[in-house]
């Protein structure tokens, strides 16, 4: 709350509330519901786990007047008997921390005291979480500011929180490291139950029973396990297609552990041994991932060491024969051939912390991934006749660190020529 006050004139302080609100339970087909994903947000601030509930942090006026609380559906023996347990007030306080909690009925009651008593509301009108609550609960106070008084006050908390969210304390750490090794078994135990020909799905479920088996939660996004040409498919998800003796795999993919996540790729030979021509490629991508693991320290930015993936990925498809021509067309043709960033911000999502832009210095505590790529469609004349269908990315998740270099929480997985085709044929 400090954080929040801290973004008013000292002159004229007043009392701040935040409000987080949970994600709903999401229906996939009548009353057979998805498995809940809570808003990574109100899990960070608080570690509650459940839906249709509420999270608000109030700072008194003159501080250090704080006070949290959450607002819980009660409990209920009929739905319970369906559902499952629920906290109910009781159990959120003790489960949480958080000072008090309250049926998610009173929410609407709390707000329109706080906001009566001048206080400036924290909410991300935005990008609302929950439509229910949102309608019954914000939507009413949000369309009443300006109608009397001076109007309500309302601020959006997404960028603090993401800048919170981005930097990990030594606990987050712990769990994305075990989130890495995890997804490294994984990744193991699926490269060695590989042969040609076999079917995407299989190499899906190998993964995803892999990850569950090391302890994994659940997996943190659809995979993509793309064999041959279909790795030229970015976000390539359908998995189902067979997998031909001398073709690749690329598989994209990672778990959740207690609400952190990890990010993996790797690309192998199905068959165990790669081609001469699928080592001269993969080798390529790897050199230049290794060369943007290296830039991962404080002061550096995630658009600097894009900028120099993208230098390096120039500089091979020339040495490789597959572009030629001016500085002007290699630095196209580096684009065409990989046109996705680098890499991200990762934590608590995959895709985390989206208001921290790419642009900003990294920091210790920061966990990024570095992905560069080389796609090449079977269809692209220009290129030479060997490398054409292959697509390669190798991606590692990366902890920048105050000294000693970057720490690749990710670097249990194969990615050596030899480790791969080790690991392939049975080898630890």
């Amino acid at each position: 709350m400090g954080l929040v006050a801290s973004q008013s004139a000292p002159s004229a302080p007043s009392p701040h509330a935040v409000v987080v609100l949970s994600h709903p339970t999401h229906i996939m087909s009548h009353d057979i519901p998805y498995p809940f994903h809570q808003n990574p947000d109100l899990l960070y601030l608080c570690g509650f786990a459940e839906p249709d509930s509420a999270l608000l942090l109030v700072s008194g006026s003159p501080p250090p007047r704080h006070r949290s609380l959450l607002f819980v559906p009660p409990r209920d023996p009929g739905m319970e008997l369906w559902d499952g347990p629920r906290s109910g007030t009781d159990g959120a306080t003790a489960l949480t921390g958080v000072q008090e909690a309250y049926p998610t009925a009173e929410l609407g009651r709390v707000l329109q005291q706080l906001t009566e008593d001048g206080c400036t509301l924290w909410y991300d009108e935005a990008h609302v979480t929950h439509p229910k609550l949102h309608d019954e609960f914000l939507r009413p106070l949000l369309e009443g500011r300006g109608r009397s008084g001076a109007g309500l006050r309302v601020r959006s908390p997404r960028a603090l929180l993401h800048s919170l969210r981005a930097v990990k304390s030594t606990a987050e750490i712990q769990l994305m490291k075990e989130a890495g090794r995890i997804t490294a078994q994984a990744f193991k135990k699926t490269m060695a139950d590989s042969e040609a020909p076999i079917d995407e799905s299989f190499l899906y479920s190998k993964f995803d029973f892999e990850c569950r088996a090391g302890g994994a939660n659940f997996l943190a996004y659809p995979p993509v396990v793309a064999g041959g040409n279909r790795a030229n498919t970015l976000h390539y998800v359908n998995n189902n297609q067979l997998i031909k003796d001398g073709e690749m795999v690329l598989l994209d993919g990672g778990c959740e552990y207690f609400g952190y996540v990890s990010d993996i790729t790797r690309t192998w030979p199905i068959n165990g041994r790669f081609s001469s021509a699928q080592a001269v490629l993969y080798q390529a991508v790897l050199d230049v991932q290794k060369s943007c693991v290296e830039l991962c320290t404080p002061g550096v930015s995630l658009e600097n060491i894009h900028s120099n993936m993208q230098t390096g990925i120039r500089d091979k498809l020339r040495e490789l024969g597959i572009a030629q021509g001016r500085e002007d067309e290699l630095h196209r043709a580096a684009r065409r051939y990989c046109p996705h960033h680098v890499g991200h911000y990762l934590g608590m999502d995959v895709h985390d912390t989206p208001e921290v832009s790419r642009t900003r210095s990294l920091q210790p505590g920061m966990v990024i991934t570095i992905e560069p790529g080389i796609y090449i469609p079977e269809d692209d004349r220009s290129a030479p006749q060997r490398y054409r269908g292959l697509g390669v990315r190798i991606e590692d998740n990366v902890l920048i660190t105050e000294e000693g270099g970057p720490l690749i929480l990710s670097a249990d997985t194969p990615k050596e020529i030899a480790d791969i085709e080790r690991v392939c044929a049975g080898g630890d």
